[in-house]
C-alpha cells in the first residue's frame, strides 16, 4: 500500500518476469534497514509496502499513479489516490551512472538487525555510492554487472548503516530521484563492508519502463 497509513485494498500482480530485476538466488534478495532512523511521517510519500495476507512482503515505490516499481514489477489494480501524503517519485530521464561518493538514502520496513523481525515503522538511512570497479571486486563478475547494477555502503564508510532483510524492492534515492531498486546483499554478512548492498540501476531499464508505463491508461 502507498503508505503505512493507507488502505490495504490495493491488489498487486506481476506483469513481467521478476528475473529482469532480481538476481538468480532468492536468499540474496534479503535486504533491509539497520541502525537507521525512523522516517518522519509522510516524509517519503512515494514509499509502498507490498503485502501478502496483510504481511509486509517487500518494499516498492510509486513511479506513476498506475505503477509501483519493486524487485518484481507490479501494477496497481486501480490508480493510486495521490495527495500530500501519497506521491510518486521521479526516475532518471537518461542512462548514466551516479557519481561514486554521492550520498543517497534508502528506506523501508525490513529487519532492524541480522535475523531480526521486520519493523512496523518506516526506517531510513544514508548510504554512499561505491565505485563500480570496487563493487565488482567485492562481488565478482558472476554476481555483479556494472552496466545493470550499482553498490552502496553505510554512510561515511561506517558498516552499521545499511539495508537488510525485508526491504528488497525499495528505492535508492539520490536528491529527489529514485536511481536504484534495492536488490540483494549477503544475508550472512549483513552490514559487512566486505560485501556491499547491490541495487538494480533504473537508468539501465528506462526504455523498458517507458514502454510499459506509456502503454497503460
Amino acid at each position: 500500500m502507498p503508505s503505512t497509513e493507507a488502505s490495504s485494498s490495493h491488489k498487486y500482480y506481476q506483469i513481467l518476469l521478476s528475473e529482469l530485476l532480481l538476481p538468480q538466488t532468492e536468499t540474496r534478495a534479503n535486504v533491509g534497514i539497520v541502525n537507521g532512523r525512523e522516517a518522519k511521517p509522510h516524509s517519503r510519500p512515494y514509499m509502498v509496502s507490498v503485502q501478502f495476507k496483510e504481511q509486509h512482503f517487500c518494499g516498492g515505490f510509486l513511479v506513476s499513479e498506475r505503477f509501483v516499481m519493486t524487485a518484481a514489477h507490479c501494477r496497481l489494480e486501480k490508480k493510486a489516490q495521490l495527495n500530500d501524503n501519497i506521491k510518486w517519485i521521479s526516475i532518471p530521464t537518461e542512462e548514466g551512472d551516479v557519481e561514486a561518493g554521492s550520498v543517497c538514502s534508502v528506506a523501508g520496513w525490513g529487519s532492524l538487525e541480522t535475523n531480526g523481525s521486520e519493523s512496523d515503522r518506516l526506517m531510513e538511512t544514508n548510504v554512499t555510492v561505491m565505485n563500480n570497479n570496487n563493487c565488482e571486486h567485492k562481488w565478482t563478475k558472476e554476481d555483479f554487472s556494472a552496466s545493470l547494477m550499482m553498490c552502496v555502503y553505510g554512510d561515511g564508510g561506517i558498516k552499521n548503516d545499511d539495508s537488510m532483510t525485508g526491504d528488497s524492492g525499495g528505492p535508492l534515492v539520490c536528491g529527489d530521484t529514485a536511481v536504484g531498486v534495492t536488490s540483494f546483499g549477503d544475508p550472512d554478512l549483513c552490514n559487512s563492508p566486505e560485501l556491499p548492498e547491490v541495487y538494480t540501476k533504473i537508468s539501465a531499464f528506462l526504455q523498458w519502463i517507458k514502454s510499459i508505463i506509456g502503454n497503460v491508461n
